[in-house]
């Protein structure tokens, strides 16, 4: 088998729902041995959010692949030998727990460096490790009403939340690229830079165009469904079998040619109204009125051939089920199988960046503690000794 680009890289995370397991897992497709430390019993919280995989979370299938999963009692002291253990052997230390937590354990960032000066650890929380919030448990949802995006999502008449779990993905990303940073400083110069992300401060850096446009504009961006904030005409249109078309104008030749070619009108192209981008969002009922009457006039398909002729972006306003059948997934062969802890196998997409000549690593999800045996073995434990941990519950 070929290596992967973090072959020898060994990841220790204590970690739980989907920031740091989402940033482990896209260094385990990397090549990364990441070992999940796991409460005994029900392990990380995210495997009970739903059952709906053959029997496992759709959460955790999706953000927990190619790992191998270790039970400790962390308040017990000979589960935080076996940490301690692990980590004299590892690069790169994740981990999410509650406010103060890992600085009861002894597993700081400080202590750790003392203890591990080659280690690379990773904090992700919620508000920061300091300020006035960095003792508060934050959620996704949470951070997405405290960054201000619940404000920007919905309609007019309502809010809604980000329909994915935003601010864990932007954390967990932001940890990813953090901890691929600090592992090429180190290989490069010798130097060990911990990475602290909160979801806080990631959601944060999503929100800059909306924060700028509220700072200088007067006002923040009004909430307009799929309608853009600054760009008219963008949205989604029903046409005339009620189906649904999104396209956007995002300059003047897109919109001289929806003028000619799509809504027959060219003079609306110098229409005083209509001159400009900035004129068309000030008149945008107007416009989307005019725009939505053609549309009523012919059937989803037809207006999206037509559209795309026309050199004008466009796209039908897909359900979950229709991007699971999607063309270009099926068409770029994204698609690969992976094990779950009931035996099935389930279909997952191959991880977005491609590196060419680089096989994607898709190893199974791994059950509750199911390679802890064998990674007390690898660490010098007999069988009477890991026989008696698992019977004091340690493991």
């Amino acid at each position: 088998m070929q290596e992967l680009p973090l072959s020898g890289i060994t990841v220790v995370s204590l970690e739980q729902a989907v920031a740091a397991p989402y940033a482990t897992r896209q260094l385990a497709d990397l090549g990364a041995r990441v070992i999940k430390v796991e409460r005994p019993g029900d392990g990380d919280f995210a495997r009970r959010y739903d059952t709906t995989v053959h029997g496992s979370s759709s959460y955790f299938v999706w953000i927990n692949r190619s790992k191998e999963s270790l039970t400790l009692d962390l308040k017990d002291p000979r589960g935080r030998e076996i940490l301690y253990q692990l980590l004299d052997g590892a690069d790169v230390f994740v981990q999410n727990l509650a406010p103060g937590a890992a600085d009861r354990l002894g597993l700081g960032a400080g202590a750790l460096a003392e203890r591990w000066p080659q280690l690379i650890p990773c904090t992700i929380s919620g508000y920061g490790t300091s300020g006035p919030w960095a003792d508060r448990k934050a959620y996704d949802l949470l951070v997405q009403c405290q960054t201000g995006l619940v404000s920007l999502t919905g309609t007019a008449e309502e809010t809604a939340r980000v329909g994915i779990s935003v601010a864990d993905i932007a954390a967990g990303m932001y940890a990813y690229t953090g901890v691929l940073t600090a592992l090429y400083t180190r290989a490069t110069t010798g130097r060990v830079h911990p990475v602290e992300v909160s979801l806080f401060e990631a959601l944060a850096e999503w929100m800059g165009q909306p924060a700028y446009y509220t700072r200088y504009g007067g006002g923040q961006p009004p909430r307009l469904g799929t309608q853009h904030a600054t760009i008219a005409p963008y949205g989604a249109f029903t046409a005339a079998d009620g189906g649904q078309v999104l396209f956007s104008i995002q300059n003047e030749r897109e919109w001289a040619a929806l003028c000619a070619d799509f809504l027959g009108r060219p003079e609306l192209a110098g229409d005083p109204r209509f001159a400009t981008g900035s004129d068309r969002v000030a008149h945008r009922e107007e416009l989307n009125a005019i725009v939505a009457e053609r549309c009523a006039r012919s059937d989803a398909e037809e207006i999206l051939k037509d559209l795309e002729g026309f050199g004008i972006a466009c796209a039908g306003v897909n359900d979950v089920a229709a991007f699971l059948d999607h063309p270009v997934l099926a068409g770029r062969d994204r698609w690969r199988e992976v094990a779950v802890p009931s035996g099935a196998m389930v279909p997952a997409l191959l991880p977005p960046a491609d590196l060419a000549g680089v096989p994607a690593r898709m190893d199974p999800v791994p059950a509750v503690g199911e390679h802890t045996e064998a990674i007390l073995a690898q660490l010098g434990r007999d069988a009477e000794e890991i026989e008696a941990l698992r019977a004091d519950a340690v493991i």
